[in-house]
Order: C-alpha cells, then structure tokens, then sequence
C-alpha cells in the first residue's frame, strides 16, 4: 500500500502557521514512508473563495519547500463526480430530500434551546418521501442513529462517539451545490488518500465522513488530528499573536527552514535536539509521537531558531534566501566585496535575513550622513588628527589586508598614545557610518583600500569642520 497524505486549504485566506504545521505533519508522514503528498485546494465555497488566495497559498506552500507529488486539485473541477455520488446515496437509501424552510429549522431549534437540548436537525423529512421537487430542496445524509463510531486517532488515541449525537447533515444545498461533508469524503476516497492528518477542530466532522464512507462500501483511511496552536494568553492563535500570512515571516526575515524546524518542534520532540536538517524531520518524526495536548506559540523561540540557522547555514545558502531582502531594500551588491564574505563576517550579528540585510549596506554604497547618535558620541574634538593619522598610515598600505590594516590601527594608538576605545569607536563611525560594525580590520578589508581612504578623508573634512 502506497502511503498517501493530502494538506486541503481553502481558498478564503492567506496560508497561516496552524495551516503550514498541518502540511508539514502531513508532508513528512508521507516523505518518511516514500509515499505521495497532495495538495487539495477546497474551494467549494464559491461566495468566500478567491484566486488572490489560491495564489497566495500554492505561493506558501512554494516557499516553504513543502513540494507536493499531486496538485494541485481544485474541487470546483470535480462537481460531476460529487453530482455521481449524491445520486448514489439517493438511490442506497443513505441520504434523502429535505423541504424543512429556513424559518422552520430556525423554530426547530430555538425550541430545542428552551429545552435546554442540544440544537440539531429533528429528522422532519427523513421518512418523509420528497422528490426534491421543492425549490428550496436539500439533500441530507442519512445518519445511523445506532451504535457508536470508533475514531482510532494516531494522535488522540481512541475516541468513541454515540450516533444519536449526530444529526442528518446537508450534503448538497438548494442550488445543487455539494456541502464540505461530502466533497471531503469523495475527495479522500477517489484520491486513494490513506492518512488524515488535519487539526483536531474537524473531530466534530470526522464521524459524520466515516459513517458516510462506510455507506459508500469504503476503506477507512487512518485519521490524525493535530492539537491546535495557542497564543502566549492561553486563546487560539490569532492575528495579534502572530497568525499572519506565511509570507509574511519571509517579508519579516526567517528562513522557510527555520519556521518549519520550528514548527516540527511546536508539539513534538526528539531528545533534546532543537535544530533539525530537512532529513533528519524526515526520518525522526513520528506523527503518533505528537503531543494531544495544544502547543502555544512564541516568537521569542522562533526568532531563536532562525539565529540559529543564520548562524550555521552555509553562506549560499543564506545568499538564496538574502537576495529578497536585497531586492526589497533596493541593494545592489554588484560593486563591492563578495557576498558570502560579507556573510560570514556578518553572521554572527543579525537574527533575521532583513536585519542582514540592512547591515551591510555600507559595503556596497557610500553614505551621506553619520548616525546621528553614534557621530555625536565618538566624534570629538580629538577626532581630526586621529583620522588624519589613520588616513596616512592606511594610504601607505601596499597589501589591504585585515592582519595589515590591524598593525596600522596598533600603531596610530601607540603613537598618539591612546587606547583602541578613543581610536577605533571613530574610526568605524567614519568608515561605515554607524557605531555597529564587526571587528574593524575585517570590516575594512571587505570595504575595501580606495572606498576606506575616500570615507576617512571626508570624515577629517567633516571633523575638523565641525570641531575647528
């Protein structure tokens, strides 16, 4: 039996993270027993459903590296087919035409309400005989009303639900529309779909779809349902706790890695390892080790896991992800010192991609203001001549290099007499603009012998213009 797993989003929204953990579980169920992974795209509700969201969605999941083997399926391309099944649930007996109004189901339940009875469809229709000639006509299901369904849930263990809890649902509207219920079920059925691995706000769904799937003569499919995320107050996930577009964490400077390793870890472990390679997620994760109970979200830790990636991924492969940032602050990084230098000397300083790439700008485009803060503290009164010194010290330089151009900073402090705290704090201001820099000799180095002396000679202008 070929494993295969689906990730079926709707088309009513941006890709967010509950969404991106659900594909990734079902991702890596199927990449770890060389399986097939599917990308569904349940779009149905034709009144909320939009082509900015389908884009925004197979953009997602693009950018994640969530690659999937079929995909994507869009339902709306499918209607014959759940049109067939309808028809044969008809004729089995198993669902049946339902005049009720809006206004009487709406009396239906307020009645239940006063009785302090849980509101659902009576079954008014059920025996009824309808031939669906109303104009206002459904289709509903017709539910067992004995028994129990047994859910063995790979995440949540055995749950046992009594039939009499569920009531007959709709599984074509008015207008010949088939309902999420029966789309779903046809869909996972005619796919060959072997594992449901969804969020565990569909458990209230899952009895209904197996029953149908047993009225259908089917084979079970394994079920899973993922806890859900919460937010640091203890609420489900929401905008203000950071459930925002996936793409907006690239906007924001993560790495797709980095959300995805951290994502793996929001609700399951291994030891105590924290940081994992796209194959160790593949061949340590087990979705029966996912914890049942939610998992609340922190940014803090995220931002931690993406440190950690900019710390020790190779530089192309920050380079890949960097270009973006580079591109959306307008860096041209053509004319300067390679790149993946500038990265390794830049690495261990920045958290996010963006922050990386609005440091380096310095290295590739002259500036024409100092930082306003850090001129005001390091420039002094003194600051003239120790430039000026340090500018004919580096002039003389035959070889730029970082272990030269540190021996020429060793002796201009040796000459004026002055610690490196009155020399290099002025120095980096002048040569980069900013107080914030790594070690000098290797920041000039990638700046480079003729863009250094140009910024120390316009810094002793500068200087003595403003101290004379």
């Amino acid at each position: 039996m070929t494993v295969k797993t689906r990730f079926a989003p709707s088309p009513t929204g941006y890709l967010h993270i509950g969404g991106v953990r659900t594909a990734l579980y079902s991702w890596l169920h199927a990449r770890q027993n060389k399986g097939n992974f599917i990308l569904r795209i349940e779009d149905t509700d034709r009144e909320r459903s939009t082509q900015e969201s389908v884009d925004a969605i197979i953009e997602g999941m693009d950018w994640i590296g969530l690659d999937y083997d079929e995909g994507p399926i869009f339902q709306t391309d499918r209607f014959d087919r759940y049109t067939e099944v309808i028809n044969q649930l008809l004729e089995q007996g198993d669902a049946y035409h339902c005049e009720c109004t809006r206004d009487e189901l709406d009396a239906m339940r307020e009645a239940q309400r006063a009785n302090k009875e849980k509101p659902r469809y009576n079954g008014k229709c059920r025996d009824a005989g309808h031939n669906g000639n109303d104009i206002e006509s459904v289709i509903r299901f017709r539910n067992p009303v004995d028994g129990d369904v047994l859910i063995d849930d790979l995440i949540k263990g055995q749950i046992t639900i009594n039939n009499r809890e569920l009531d007959d649902l709709i599984i074509a509207r008015s207008d010949g529309t088939p309902t999420y219920n029966l789309t779903v079920v046809v869909d996972d059925l005619d796919m060959g779909v072997t594992h449901v691995i969804r969020g565990d706000d569909h458990i209230n769904n899952t009895p209904r779809q197996i029953n149908m799937m047993k009225a259908l003569g089917a084979e079970l499919p394994q079920f899973a349902h993922a806890p859900m995320i919460l937010g640091g107050d203890g609420k489900r996930l929401s905008k203000r706790h950071g459930a925002v577009s996936v793409m907006q964490y690239r906007d924001e400077g993560y790495f797709p890695q980095a959300l995805l390793n951290y994502l793996l870890r929001l609700g399951w472990s291994h030891e105590d390892q924290e940081i994992f390679s796209r194959d160790e997620m593949i061949s340590l994760f087990k979705i029966e080790n996912v914890n049942g109970a939610p998992s609340t979200f922190n940014t803090k830790k995220l931002l931690w896991v993406n440190e950690q990636y900019i710390k020790t991924l190779p530089a192309v492969e920050i380079t890949e992800h960097l270009q973006w940032h580079l591109d959306d602050q307008d860096l041209d990084v053509s004319n300067g010192p390679a790149l993946h230098d500038v990265i390794e000397a830049h690495r261990d300083r920045a958290k996010t991609l963006k922050e990386l790439a609005a440091s380096i700008g310095y290295y590739y485009e002259d500036f024409s203001e100092y930082d306003e803060k850090a001129s005001k503290k390091h420039f002094k009164t003194a600051t003239p001549d120790i430039l000026q010194n340090l500018l004919d010290k580096f002039s003389k330089v035959s070889d730029w290099n970082a272990a030269n151009i540190q021996a020429e900073i060793n002796a201009t402090c040796e000459e004026l007499e002055l610690g490196m705290g009155k020399v290099g704090p002025a120095l980096r201001v002048a040569v980069t603009g900013s107080g914030m820099s790594p070690s000098l000799d290797i920041t000039m180095a990638l700046i480079g012998q003729q863009r250094s002396l140009q910024r120390l000679q316009k810094a002793v202008e500068f200087t003595r213009q403003k101290y004379a």
